[in-house]
């Protein structure tokens, strides 16, 4: 899941101009964590990753790279 969560997440929090601190507010994470997840150096709980989906209108496997948006 890593490289194409990492990738997705930065994607998608890029073309939506929102910054690495904000969405660490919306999902209540630091923006240190976000900056981990979109280097690949860590993966999200499940309930990040809901509040991640929600916070993009995108599914959980949108957001892992199971399927394209």
């Amino acid at each position: 899941m890593s490289i194409l969560f990492a990738e997705n997440l930065k994607t998608l929090r890029r073309e939506r101009g929102v910054s690495q601190k904000t969405l660490g507010e919306a999902v209540g994470v630091t923006q240190q964590c976000v900056s981990e997840w979109e280097k690949g150096n860590m993966e999200p709980t499940l309930s990040c990753l809901w509040r991640l989906a929600d916070f993009f209108g995108v599914s959980i496997d949108v957001l892992c790279g199971r399927r394209e948006w």
